[in-house]
């Protein structure tokens, strides 16, 4: 008996020496040495035959990119396709660096795009190159200006392009330039591109499209003269700032008129789509069919009703292919496939209450239902018509999980095709004999293998050893999934612990959120940089939570949807209910509960701390929206309306009517230049603060955008952040 106890006493002596050995996370680890950043696998061009990819790689020793050419079935390295010395060849003041590149239909051509310079958020203007594989004959595109979004045409011997708000095309065969309109100008027309809303909020900045046979252009144009413009000052060396200015539609104000036009390239002829009645109409997508027809999506204001127009390219009158309205509003996707045979097509939609995917005839009529049940169809990623059946991602097993599942066309046969639990994405080949599954979970990073479409595996491509090695000497606690009970619903939540976490202390709570409409923070997967910040302030004594209020994603049409034209009430509910919760737990100072958001988050940390001041002590808002009738007009019409036919939602609901209210501590951080959710918010709020004597604390970045970073700026930022927590809860 002795004995035993000596070993006992020795076991726990070396348990508690091996856990004092470890390391603990800093906040250089995790933004300075990029000790925890895992090894992706990206950037797949997938090649026609199915088998082989080309990926961007950075040759260390040419200091250039280069374009390698793989088997995607053993990872060998095939050939390597293009190289950045011939940029340099061609002119010495190109670094041999490009910023992205495509194929020609048929592989011969690679097009790709240096000295990229940035318009909006997303979009950029760049110098395009046009590269023979056969010939290794490298030549610009144009060289009248930079240019945006060039592509060639089915038939390999034409690119079209935008530059200066105006489309063009270029003839490979003789070189001419060809300019297809005229009107372009800077905060007046845009053809061919997309204005800011649309590009942010529809999530495309590329409005003009090439028909299969080659012979057509369509293209949108946004006359966006009478929207509102913004400006921004920029904080450069000189003595005075210079102002960006950009036409940005708020809430209820006026959008920019879109057109939809098709130009033909024999006759030199623009026509204009018949798409209705005119005014306040999104074209928020077009796409053409297989025989050469245009669909147009044609949506309203309201955003709950949505017609597919068939549009004849000739003479530009439509048809109405399919019809959807909502009692909400309708999510715009990409999942509309036309068959090869002409006479069907495949469209994903929330009729039943969740996201399913429909086989529909060419007339509209619904052929089959291909997906069922209550659960959400999250990525659809395409149809092999070779083989009959749909690809596609679902949380059917659960809203925190992704699996990638195939199924007949008729609904029948369906196969999970990837193993284990957690986040499941895929990427397929054109073919779609392989794809790469990317697996993650809550406590563990990406893993990626090559799968065939029966879902077999083929080969591991990389699963981040070392990554979990180096997280292995590290003192990491586990995140765990719980559910919280409320008086309304229950919320689905997950909860890190220091790693000695003790059941009869009392631990401070930092609760993490987001929860716009659709979104997630409670996934199992990987949560990167923020994951790790959440282990370092466990470190620090904290316990982080994160929950998934009404309004988020992959629980169903109505669980998503309930927050609508109130934006902010339910999900502040929901998030004050489950902090109240989480305050009766024995192991939780309920007098030091604190809560963190960023962007729709800094929104909900901040009406959270206004409308919950006897629940919350400390609220981070960083990148708010402090009213809604600043933010843009699609995505707060979307599930607000206007403040003119929605007043009391957006009064009710926007942090700066509530400043009042504040009573715990509060730290607001903005980027000065943000063009998203703009300085505004912040500036309003803390006019608002001033205006009731309330004390706040603040932190601003000047000419950086919603994401704060460059420079130091995500360090700084996060040790600001760190230290308040200290400081204040």
């Amino acid at each position: 008996m002795k004995k035993i106890i000596v070993l006992s006493i020795l076991s726990v002596a070396f348990a508690v020496a091996t856990f004092a050995q470890k390391k603990e996370v800093t906040l250089e680890d995790i933004w300075q040495k990029r000790t925890f950043s895992p090894r992706y696998v990206s950037g797949f061009n997938f090649l026609n035959d199915g088998k082989h990819y080309t990926k961007q790689s950075y040759s260390q020793m040419k200091s250039v990119h280069q374009i390698i050419k793989y088997d995607l079935t053993t990872g060998e390295k095939v050939e390597t396709v293009f190289d950045g010395e011939n940029l340099k060849e061609l002119d010495d003041k190109l670094n041999g660096r490009f910023s992205n590149y495509n194929y020609n239909a048929d592989e011969s051509k690679i097009i790709f795009a240096t000295a990229s310079e940035s318009i909006y958020r997303h979009s950029s203007k760049a110098n395009f190159y046009i590269y023979d594989i056969k010939s290794k004959v490298l030549e610009p595109l144009s060289e009248n200006g930079k240019q945006q979004l060039a592509i060639f045409n089915s038939t390999n011997d034409k690119v079209a392009f935008v530059r200066e708000n105006n489309l063009f095309y270029k003839n490979m065969t003789n070189g001419k330039e060809t300019q297809v309109t005229t009107d372009g100008k800077w905060n007046h027309i845009i053809n061919g591109a997309c204005d800011w809303v649309y590009e942010e909020e529809f999530g495309q900045d590329r409005a003009f499209y090439w028909s299969p046979d080659g012979q057509n252009i369509a293209f949108m144009r946004f006359d966006e003269k009478a929207v509102k413009e913004f400006s921004m000052p920029m904080y450069y060396n000189g003595a005075y700032p210079e102002q960006y200015s950009f036409k940005y539609p708020k809430a209820g104000e006026t959008n920019a008129v879109v057109s939809v036009h098709i130009y033909n390239l024999k006759t030199g002829k623009i026509t204009e789509v018949n798409t209705g009645e005119k005014g306040d109409i999104y074209f928020p997508r077009i796409k053409w069919t297989p025989d050469n027809q245009l669909c147009v999506f044609r949506l309203n204001r309201h955003q709950n009703h949505l017609k597919l127009l068939l549009a004849n390219p000739k003479d530009g009158s439509t048809k109405v292919l399919l019809e959807e309205k909502n009692d909400y509003y309708i999510d715009i996707h990409d999942d509309l496939t036309f068959l090869k045979d002409g006479k069907q097509f495949v469209w994903t939609s929330e009729k039943s209450g969740y996201n399913h995917i429909y086989l529909h005839d060419m007339t509209g009529k619904e052929v089959a239902q291909i997906t069922s049940g209550e659960y959400d169809v999250t990525s659809f990623y395409g149809v092999d018509e070779k083989r009959g059946r749909v690809f596609y991602q679902s949380a059917e097993k659960s809203p925190m999980q992704r699996h990638v599942y195939s199924v007949k066309l008729d609904g029948s046969k369906k196969k999970k095709l990837n193993k284990g639990d957690g986040q499941n994405s895929a990427k397929f080949s054109k073919t779609f004999d392989y794809f790469v599954n990317t697996n993650s979970k809550l406590n563990a990073p990406y893993v990626f293998d090559v799968k065939n479409h029966k879902g077999k595996e083929v080969r591991v491509i990389e699963e981040n050893k070392r990554l979990k090695e180096k997280i292995a000497a590290f003192s990491l606690a586990k995140s765990e999934f719980l559910t919280i009970p409320t008086k309304d619903v229950k919320l689905n939540a997950w909860m890190m612990k220091p790693a000695d976490f003790d059941k009869n202390k009392s631990y401070p709570v930092l609760m993490y959120v987001y929860g716009g409409p659709g979104s997630q923070t409670v996934k199992d997967s990987w949560g990167g940089n923020n994951y790790l910040w959440f282990q370092h302030l466990t470190q620090l004594g904290y316990i982080v939570v994160s929950v998934d209020n009404r309004g988020t994603g992959a629980r169903g049409q109505e669980f998503k949807k309930v927050t609508y034209q109130q934006l902010g009430k339910y999900e502040t509910i929901d998030q004050i209910e489950a902090a109240k919760w989480l305050g009766k737990q024995n192991y939780i100072d309920s007098k030091r509960i604190g809560i963190f958001g960023w962007s729709y988050g800094g929104y909900m940390s901040s009406l959270c701390l206004f409308k919950g001041n006897d629940v919350f002590k400390a609220a981070i808002a960083v990148a708010p929206v402090t009213n809604w009738k600043w933010y843009d007009s699609i995505y707060t019409e979307r599930y607000m309306r206007t403040p003119k036919e929605n007043s009391k939602g957006y009064e009710d609901n926007s942090p700066v009517n509530f400043a009042d209210q504040l009573k715990g501590n509060y730290l607001l951080v903005h980027g000065i230049a943000d063009d998203n959710v703009h300085f505004q918010n912040t500036a309003e709020m803390a006019n608002a603060l001033i205006k009731a004597n309330k004390q706040y604390d603040t932190y601003f970045y000047p000419n950086r955008n919603h994401g704060i970073y460059g420079d130091n700026a995500r360090i700084h930022l996060f040790t600001k952040m760190t230290n308040f927590l200290k400081e204040k809860l």
